[in-house]
């Protein structure tokens, strides 16, 4: 118990003054009150201005490296331009080409239209006898694949004869580079189809390389016209380069 009382008594009695006491006062010090040395009014604000101007300077930054995924956001949300660019009618969803539908060449040999398959076509469909609609489709057809340039070699027009009418012979040598093949019209439609109120011969259609019809250009394509067609195609074989070739590779079974 005694030393229990003794040490709490330390604790209260806290430290000995009794140095001070027995000797003379010392003199009491003077408050410390040194002010450290502080930057210059004008150094602050020069650095808070080039604070800011980094910070600015970071987000012009990301602004710049950000705004082509914003306006790409922008024009495929707002302003969804695919619809007013094509001049072609954008066939949803896409039909592909029969299987099975079969063809004969001008000289009775046989064909499955599913030959066509490996490159881009442009196609129309008349009778053996060509009207003014059938001639200015095939004439524009012509000059659209020429005017591809060096990817003219990625794209046939073709001609689908849709009944048994002989071949005016006055057309026959503006069809050399042409394919040629006669299928039945009722076969036909069940693939191609003309814009509501006009007829099968009176377009131009569009065939990707897989055979799926997937555009239509409007009736009776005049050159004003063809020249808007011909920007489609180019944006079409353009976007297209990368994995479609000139020529055709062996079929692979559908």
């Amino acid at each position: 118990m005694s030393g229990s009382n003794s040490s709490d008594a330390s604790l209260a009695r806290g430290p000995d003054l009794s140095a001070r006491s027995a000797g003379a006062t010392a003199p009491e010090e003077p408050l410390g009150l040194t002010v450290h040395t502080l930057p210059q009014a004008g150094d602050a604000l020069a650095a808070m201005q080039r604070s800011r101007r980094g910070r600015w300077q970071m987000l012009g930054l990301l602004l710049v490296c950000a705004a082509p995924v914003i306006a790409s956001y922008f024009t495929y949300y707002v302003i969804r331009p695919e619809g007013r660019r094509n001049f072609g009618e954008l066939i949803e969803p896409q039909r592909p080409l029969p299987a099975t539908l079969r063809a004969t060449s001008p000289d009775g040999a046989p064909h499955l239209l599913d030959e066509l398959r490996g490159q881009w076509l442009l196609v129309s469909a008349a009778g053996g006898a060509c009207a003014d609609n059938c001639r200015n489709n095939l004439y524009l057809q012509r000059q659209l694949r020429e005017s591809m340039g060096r990817d003219k070699d990625r794209m046939d027009w073709v001609w689908l004869v849709t009944d048994d009418a002989p071949l005016s012979a006055d057309i026959g040598p503006a069809l050399a580079q042409a394919t040629v093949l006669r299928a039945p019209q009722q076969e036909v439609q069940q693939w191609l189809a003309p814009a509501e109120g006009h007829a099968l011969d009176e377009h131009v259609y569009v065939v990707d390389p897989q055979g799926n019809w997937m555009m239509r250009f409007p009736a009776r394509l005049d050159r004003a016209g063809a020249a808007r067609a011909k920007r489609d195609l180019e944006r079409l074989l353009r976007a297209s380069s990368s994995w479609d070739k000139a020529g055709r590779e062996p079929l692979e079974p559908r």
